[in-house]
């Protein structure tokens, strides 16, 4: 999954108005495989991966109170980098696209890099009847000095051995550990609950019961962030190392 899944959905920020009651789990270590207890899409290597779902469960809306994807919905994030203000414009389309024979809901972010953009993705989300948020898939395409470039980190649900998995657990507890996505050498992004009351304050807000996740990926060692999801709103902060990424702005919610 690329930097921004924003999921619902994955930058860094790093303004002066950020604050959030968190200790840092980033690192090397690995996930305590013992505690999870999610049968979804769960995350062991010693494992052929099977997500639990089938297309016929799955909805294009998508109602989870911690990723919700009203039609319309927006999301804009900044983050201060080495490189330049980074910032991220989210949007829910009325549009539907199917995918492994389901109708996923498009949702499409874009990338900017001192106000050019570096990426612009569209992303496919469905959810299933116990209300697990699970992702399809995305169309990517990054650029560089306003060229279409590369298309690396496409993937599609079904098509080349890819795997649907789970952005957001209907009931998420502390210890669970899932696949976000799967596609042997080019996508196996997974997550971790590491605490379900987190207090977050951004420029746009300040947010109680907040989700806290940490994100990994099995090929991708560099990949450790962590990232907090709130009650009606969403995702609204990702601390990668040193480099934060904040919600700024929302509507449609």
């Amino acid at each position: 999954m690329k930097k921004m899944p924003m999921n619902l959905f994955p930058l860094a920020l790093g303004l002066a108005s950020l604050a959030c009651s968190s200790d840092s789990e980033t690192g090397a270590r690995p996930p305590d495989l013992s505690r999870n207890q999610q049968q979804f899409a769960v995350f062991n290597p010693a494992q052929a991966y099977t997500p639990n779902v089938t297309a016929s469960e799955l909805s294009a809306a998508i109602t989870n109170a911690l990723s919700p994807a009203p039609v319309g919905a927006t999301w804009t994030y900044e983050a201060e980098t080495d490189e330049g203000l980074e910032r991220i414009e989210v949007t829910v389309e009325a549009a539907t696209r199917q995918v492994w024979g389901a109708a996923a809901r498009v949702i499409r972010d874009t990338a900017y890099l001192d106000g050019e953009m570096i990426e612009d993705t569209w992303d496919w989300f469905a959810q299933d009847g116990e209300g697990n948020v699970w992702y399809l898939g995305e169309d990517t395409t990054e650029y560089e000095n306003g060229v279409a470039a590369s298309k690396v980190g496409s993937w599609e649900t079904g098509v080349g051995g890819a795997l649907a998995g789970v952005v957001m657990l209907a009931d998420p507890q502390v210890g669970d550990v899932y696949r976000q996505e799967y596609l042997v050498g080019e996508a196996e992004d997974y997550g971790e609950v590491v605490s379900l009351d987190n207090t977050v304050s951004v420029e746009a807000g300040t947010f109680e019961n907040c989700l806290k996740t940490r994100d990994l990926s099995a090929i991708d060692p560099e990949l450790d962030e962590l990232k907090y999801y709130c009650p009606g709103v969403g995702l609204a902060l990702i601390e990668d190392d040193d480099v934060r990424e904040e919600l700024v702005s929302y509507t449609g919610l």
